[in-house]
């Protein structure tokens, strides 16, 4: 299927690694221009080549903390001298810490504000109007499934996405004339490296990677963890005119795992 991408400006942010790679990557192969953003530049640097090598669209890699209001106009302004323009929107970040509610202070709910939330609304601020320009838009954050059911000791990561989905829904209303659509993605479990990481760091004696993976697994209807690639799809699909008819969404990508039916 064409997603019809070709010539569209793509902007991912904390897209080094993990979701935010897999995000990028499928925007490119579908031959989307994607400036790439992150805090490490060797990292991002390294990921903008290897997405070309397999890509061939034109990658930028720009680095940026997205915490940082400068940053963050400095890395959208860069994008749009480069394109002339600005399509698609691609809001991620790293997580928040996970910890019990009253183990966190004001710095910690500040810092996750700023990381999470904060983030989400400058670099909305600063694409929707290269979107009005251009006619049309698609604006895509990724945030958790902690905000489709309980995940023990996310109080600062559910607590602050929500406000991202809240944010979201009141955007895609006044965007809609403008043809521009705004949709939150919630992954469950995806297996990037840094998942592989947390996994297999002190696993129990006797037991090989699968059988780790396998117990991880067991309470998902298909069990077994997503693949990064999924979730690139996904993003894929929505930031595409295919998707057009799609906007004030929040959609879970965790195969099953939430049992709600809505």
């Amino acid at each position: 299927m064409d997603l019809q991408l070709s010539g569209k400006v793509a902007l991912v942010l904390a897209s080094s690694k993990g979701l935010g790679k897999a995000s990028a990557m499928a925007l490119a192969a579908e031959g989307a221009n994607v400036v790439i953003g992150a805090r490490d530049k060797e990292e991002l640097e390294k990921t903008a080549a290897e997405i070309y090598t397999k890509t061939k669209s034109k990658i930028i890699a720009i680095q940026v903390d997205v915490s940082k209001i400068n940053e963050v106009e400095k890395f959208v302004q860069q994008a749009a001298d480069e394109f002339g323009k600005i399509d698609i929107l691609v809001n991620n970040a790293g997580g928040p810490p996970f910890g019990k509610f009253e183990s966190f202070d004001d710095a910690a709910w500040q810092s996750a504000f700023e990381l999470t939330l904060l983030s989400t609304i400058r670099f909305c601020r600063l694409a929707v109007p290269h979107m009005r320009k251009t006619g049309s838009g698609r604006i895509i954050n990724i945030t958790s499934l902690s905000v489709k059911t309980y995940l023990e000791n996310s109080v600062l990561s559910t607590s602050i996405r929500m406000g991202v989905v809240g944010m979201a829904k009141m955007l895609s209303n006044e965007l809609g004339v403008d043809n521009i659509t705004v949709n939150n993605i919630a992954p469950g479990m995806i297996l990037t490296n840094r998942m592989k990481e947390t996994m297999f760091k002190n696993m129990p004696a006797g037991k090989s990677e699968k059988d780790v993976l396998n117990d991880r697994a067991k309470d998902i209807p298909l069990k077994r963890i997503g693949r990064p690639e999924e979730l690139g799809a996904l993003v894929a699909f929505l930031a595409s005119p295919l998707a057009g008819y799609i906007t004030g969404t929040t959609i879970q990508i965790d195969g099953g795992a939430v049992k709600s039916p809505w």
